[in-house]
């Protein structure tokens, strides 16, 4: 009886939270939104036909998939949802919150109809393949604990439209940063150093912390030299230990860094390229555009800021194997587009509404008990949070029903209300 309440009152917050989402959008829409986001967390899958059958309607599952499937291909759904997310998740983001960017692929090895399959390199198998790419943003703090999965986007290079890489991760930044008021500080791996990123970056007065190749070019005192080079002469007096965890085991680095005052070819700005050594043969170095000083205190924050990103690897891998992304079947490219907002918002329940509002802390406490891990609850809990609402959904299956847009007025005390209307 007592996990009977909870899925109702799961049910109840998934249908608040999706109204939210679907804001602007037809009736039908609305549905579709808090139907998927649901059946997503209830079948932890993308799977039309698995999210058909977690729904629980009184006709045939193929009738409901085919329904879904037909709604997905609505023009505007994936945008609207996207901006209604970020518009969410954006009274979370601070001052010198971390604004984590990735980009990745979805690997469909053996997918022959999907339509506009593009070439993308698989990185976990180091390989090509047919896919498509991924972008994904996530907000954290350098010290802190939670995730914010804010923007979640797929394309092709092979789609109408497509012009090139740059022009869609700049797209992602201009979401993003407009929805946040540029607030935040950028975080970007190695592709985010390329001449048009930086550029863009800098004429948007965006702060950011990008990982640089070596072969790339800065301007170091009154000289123009590759990064390497310029790593390589820079003084790094500071020495930190950090514990990293990879394949399951924690690895000990015994790190130095430093930093130097550098400028990006043809601007003005003064920038700063900090250079950490220990992780491999060849130095860490991030260019940033925050003011640095002889300090250790100071420069540390930097260093961790950008090792923070390595959560962002750990909330990929939990949104593509809980929900099996890789095995989505929708075939046309406009379904897929659409489907990667609602994946996003599927984790930002999970991640963030279910996790830490107030009033729905008890329920997070169900749902970690449902999960029933041998060894009980991971570091990286959402893990335990996606099997656990799929646990007290699939033992105590329901429908979920839309729920309008609350007012102003009324919004705090609908969305904390703990009882099904």
């Amino acid at each position: 009886m007592e996990y009977t309440r909870v899925a109702a009152r799961l049910r109840v917050q998934i249908a608040r939270f999706s109204g939210e989402l679907s804001a602007g959008l037809p009736k039908v829409a609305r549905r579709l939104v808090s139907e998927m986001v649901y059946g997503i967390q209830a079948s932890q899958s993308v799977v039309l036909t698995k999210i058909a059958r977690a729904l629980e309607e009184d006709v045939r599952v193929k009738k409901t998939e085919e329904r879904l499937s037909r709604q997905l291909g609505r023009g505007s759904l994936g945008a609207v949802v996207q901006r209604n997310l970020l518009k969410e998740g954006a009274s979370r983001i601070g001052r010198n919150t971390l604004l984590i960017f990735d980009s990745s692929d979805l690997r469909k090895r053996y997918a022959k109809r999907m339509e506009y399959l593009c070439t993308v390199r698989d990185g976990s198998e180091k390989e090509l393949g047919p896919g498509y790419w991924l972008t994904q943003v996530v907000g954290a703090e350098a010290g802190g604990e939670e995730l914010v999965p804010l923007y979640g986007a797929l394309y092709s290079t092979e789609a109408p439209g497509f012009t090139s890489e740059n022009k869609e991760w700049m797209t992602v930044v201009d979401a993003v940063s407009g929805a946040v008021s540029k607030r935040g500080v950028w975080v970007m791996d190695r592709g985010g150093d390329r001449k048009e990123i930086v550029l863009g970056m800098l004429d948007r007065g965006l702060r950011f912390l990008i990982r640089m190749r070596g072969d790339r070019h800065i301007v170091a005192g009154r000289s123009i030299m590759n990064v390497a080079e310029a790593a390589a002469s820079c003084p790094c007096p500071y020495a930190e230990t950090v514990v990293k965890e990879e394949g399951g085991k924690e690895r000990v680095y015994h790190i130095e860094f430093g930093f130097r005052k550098v400028r990006f070819p043809g601007r003005e700005e003064v920038l700063y390229l900090v250079v950490v050594n220990g992780f491999g043969k060849e130095p860490l170095m991030l260019l940033t555009t925050e003011p640095l000083r002889r300090s250790r205190r100071v420069l540390w924050r930097v260093v961790r800021s950008y090792l923070r990103r390595w959560a962002i690897e750990e909330t990929i891998r939990f949104i593509k194997q809980c929900y099996e992304l890789e095995d989505v079947r929708v075939l046309g490219y406009r379904r897929l587009v659409n489907l990667m907002p609602l994946v996003t918002a599927a984790s930002y329940f999970a991640a963030v509404v279910l996790d830490t509002r107030a009033k729905l802390r008890i329920m997070a406490g169900y749902v970690f008990r449902a999960a029933k891990r041998l060894f009980g609850i991971p570091d990286f809990r959402y893990y335990a949070i996606a099997d656990g609402l799929m646990s007290i959904f699939q033992r105590h299956p329901g429908r979920i029903y839309i729920q309008s847009r609350p007012d102003n007025a009324q919004a705090q005390f609908v969305l904390f209300t703990e009882s099904p209307p």
